[in-house]
């Protein structure tokens, strides 16, 4: 399962020795006997108190330094998401602006036409007229490349046929910077995704060392401890106390996740039943997160929406200050809320960024993924990789990364774009007002 880094983590750190996976790095770490043999004589014993602690520094210096590049990398794939979607604004705008200069380009060549018609019909010029009125002229190439062989047609409406030509050309221009943004926005897209990969690759990475740690650390603490103890107290003792704060640790963990069990289940429970909070402060109404929609959606989260898609002013938060752009819709809830699968998939990352705190995006098929932000620290359900349902608590409601406070930040992207979340919902049955 990828854990944040934003935080604690989903165990936290300093948590104690749970054998929960490999180690991140190659190590020979010292047995109990190790160290009750070492406790007989001084000479092994400094020996192995320098040991113990070059590799506590080391599995603590692993973590950082991979959480450091996980971090790193994350916040290159959010810059390159941006730059994308900011190209494909931009080949929009350029094509939006080509198609308008074409269409004015047509319709004063057009207009010339109908001016050249009327002069020759008044000089009997039924040859000329035949050569204009031959063929389709769909297109103002066609117009003026046939308005350009009629010399009496040019010389008497100078300024009509310089404004089509001016037209035509400009489309033309327009066109081919268009056609070089749409292919540096296939470029950016194509970066960002492999930037996503690597930020993923990262944090497993980053994942594997925590691991590594959380498995060695506590013991290893301990085994520094009793060899530095000059008391009556046995190595036996402090193996046996870290035996016991495991299974202590293990009683946790499954208190905690009972915990989240029920509230998850009540959570179904008061959607199903309607249920959910009341809306306020102009954001739209409340809604039970869970809530069944049509084909195979879900509310991803009670509450009420606080921001909606689209240009707001910037929000500052703990962390840092959001852009003016905001790209998704906002539920209002309580930390530690349950946040559902909006739709079944595939989760493609699992990770913390300085943005959007820890993320977690699915693939749903057809072209649409889901994004959920700022989840609490902790508060991952699933990992990269998992197949997810509809419904399915994948994580719980936080406020990491650049947020003002406990919410839901969830996005749609459509073929690699964010798009209003909004209309998704309502399209498949989904109260977001």
């Amino acid at each position: 399962m990828a854990i944040g880094f934003g935080g604690l983590g989903v165990l936290g750190i300093g948590a104690l020795a749970l054998g929960l996976g490999p180690a991140a790095f190659a190590a020979d770490y010292p047995s109990w006997d190790d160290v009750q043999n070492a406790k007989n004589n001084e000479a092994a014993k400094a020996s192995e108190i320098t040991r113990i602690e070059g590799l506590i520094a080391a599995l603590q210096a692993d973590v950082a330094a991979k959480q450091a590049e996980a971090q790193r990398l994350a916040d290159e794939y959010v810059a390159a998401q941006i730059a994308y979607e900011a190209a494909v604004d931009k080949a929009n705008a350029l094509q939006s602006q080509a198609d308008a200069e074409s269409a004015r380009a047509t319709a004063t060549a057009q207009k010339l036409g109908r001016l050249a018609a009327q002069q020759y019909r008044n000089g009997g010029d039924d040859a000329a007229l035949e050569l204009f009125f031959s063929g389709s002229a769909a297109s103002a190439d066609d117009l003026l490349a046939k308005l350009g062989t009629m010399d009496r047609v040019v010389a008497a409406n100078k300024g009509v046929y310089a404004d089509a030509v001016s037209a035509r050309n400009n489309a033309q221009n327009l066109s081919n910077l268009a056609q070089d943004a749409r292919n540096e926005r296939d470029r950016l897209q194509q970066e960002a995704q492999q930037k996503m990969i690597a930020a993923q690759d990262a944090a497993t990475a980053a994942q594997a060392a925590l691991d590594a740690q959380t498995q060695n650390l506590g013991t290893l603490q301990a085994q520094l401890a009793a060899l530095k103890d000059e008391t009556a107290k046995t190595v036996a003792d402090y193996e046996a106390g870290v035996e016991a704060a495991r299974q202590a640790e293990i009683a946790r963990q499954a208190a905690l996740a009972e915990q989240r069990r029920r509230e998850a289940e009540e959570a179904a429970n008061n959607a199903n039943n309607g249920g959910g909070g009341g809306g306020g402060g102009g954001g739209g109404g409340g809604g039970g997160g869970g809530q069944a929609g049509t084909g195979g959606w879900v509310r991803p989260a009670s509450g009420y929406i606080s921001s909606w898609f689209g240009n707001r002013g910037s929000v500052c938060g703990p962390n840092g200050c959001t852009s003016s752009g905001h790209r998704g819709i906002d539920f209002a809830t309580g930390c530690w809320s349950p946040i559902y699968a909006a739709a079944s998939g595939t989760v493609i990352f699992a990770a913390y960024t300085s943005d959007w705190g820890n993320y977690i995006k699915i693939d749903n098929g057809g072209g649409i993924v889901t994004g959920y932000a700022h989840i609490v620290s902790g508060g991952f359900n699933v990992g990269y990789g998992q197949w997810v349902n509809a419904g399915d608590v994948i994580a719980y409601v936080g406020a990491t990364g650049l947020a003002d406070g406990c919410h839901l930040h969830f996005e749609v992207y459509q073929w690699g774009t964010r798009i209003d979340p909004a209309p998704v919902l309502l399209d498949h049955g989904i109260n977001v007002y």
